[in-house]
Formats: structure tokens, sequence, C-alpha cells
């Protein structure tokens, strides 16, 4: 699935690798193809419409599943964003139907009366501790997401809707798994959340070498200005 230009999110991950030297081998798995996971250090999931979700929710679930379950059980990292993210939880129930989820985390994702919340958005995240950071990117949903006491949320809503527009809180977070509403794509107006994600699926104790982040740094600046801090 993607939308809203998220495969920039595997190119900006493909560039900081090779700009620092590291090796980059981006795999697809498409419909009715099963899930090695041995296979990758990270794993993503991106962002679809209802009919997309649909025929992916019945092959993440018949094919994909137990090894993204493995795979995460290992420490490697699980992104899912938007469609993917709600696809993470136990399931995403629609008027007519319920979608099933993966189960990686604990979230149900509903459709709910009321407009759908888009617009802007930044959070602040601490996946460090003591060093709470803000992620900024624009959020397009339908379905209202509730984290359940078996994971928590990935931030504290600063500006927009977050996860249902009630609780104040934006994606949901367990061990390396990782969902998020934030589009645009997220990891380019957002660099060094896409470094702790390469640190954490290569195993690194130490920080990646820095890089010249004056351009993605004004990306980041733009995507807070336009949520409005």
């Amino acid at each position: 699935m993607n939308i809203y230009a998220d495969r920039g999110n595997l190119l900006l991950l493909e560039r900081r690798c090779r700009w620092r030297g590291l090796g980059f081998e981006l795999l697809a798995s498409d419909l009715g193809e099963g899930l090695d996971p041995e296979s990758a250090d990270l794993f993503y999931i991106g962002g679809g419409q209802d009919r997309d979700q649909r025929r992916c929710a019945d092959d993440l679930v018949e094919h994909k599943r137990d090894g993204l379950a493995q795979a995460a059980a290992r420490g490697a990292v699980v992104l899912g964003v938007c469609g993917g993210y709600q696809l993470l939880g136990h399931s995403y129930e629609l008027a007519e139907e319920t979608l099933p989820g993966v189960g990686l985390v604990d979230i149900r994702t509903v459709r709910e009366p009321g407009p759908r919340l888009i617009g802007n958005v930044a959070i602040e995240v601490e996946l460090s501790p003591g060093q709470p950071q803000v992620l900024a990117g624009f959020e397009n949903h339908g379905g209202r997401t509730y984290v359940g006491p078996e994971s928590r949320p990935l931030g504290r809503v600063l500006k927009g809707y977050g996860n249902n527009a009630k609780d104040g809180y934006e994606g949901v977070r367990s061990g390396s798994v990782i969902g998020t509403y934030l589009h645009g794509p997220l990891l380019p107006k957002n660099v060094w959340l896409a470094d702790w994600l390469i640190e954490v699926a290569l195993g690194l104790t130490e920080p990646l070498a820095p890089l010249d982040d004056r351009l993605e740094a004004e990306a980041h600046r733009e995507a807070r200005h336009a949520a409005g801090l």
C-alpha cells in the first residue's frame, strides 16, 4: 500500500544508509507471498485506502502475520504508516465489516460518526529516556484508533488530532514496532527518527555518524510551522 508519497520513507532510509557506507537492499512482499522473518532488519507497511486495505488485511493475516511476529520478537523494526498502522493492531471495524489485523500491537481502530481527521500534526515523542523530540507531518484518516494496556502511544499530540481526536495521543509503540498516522512522507521531515530506526534495526550501540542535514532540518522546521509550532 502506498499513498501520500510514503515510498519516500524507503528512499530516505536508502540514502542515509548509502551516505554512511552502509549496505541497503529493498525487498518487496507481494500478495500471496509468505514473509521470511530473517529476510530483513526493518519491515515497512505503507498506507492505503479502504479498498486496498481489504485486500492487504486478509493477505497479511493469512501469509505474513507469523513472519512479522517472529521478526518483531527477535528485535527487527516494524514500521506501519496510516493504513499499515491500523493493520498492525487487532482489527479495523468499518460500518459493514471488520478487517483483521496482525495483532503485533494492542490497538483497535473503529469508524465512528464525524469528519475525517485531516491536517498538519505535530507530536512529542520520547524514544530515548529524557530526550523528548518532535515528529511533524500530515494526517488524513477516517478511522479512530485506541491504544490498549499492552502497548503505549508513540507520542503526545501538540497540534492536530492524533489517534482519535479525544485522548491527546498519536501512534503506538511496542518494543521495536511503531505505528503512526503521520504522512507526507514521515521520515524526510524527521530524519532523527530515520536514524533511530536504522540504529535499532542494525542493533547499533553507538549513534550513527552525523550527516550534513541542513536541508532536512529546514524541512522539519517547515513541517512544524505548518502544524502551528
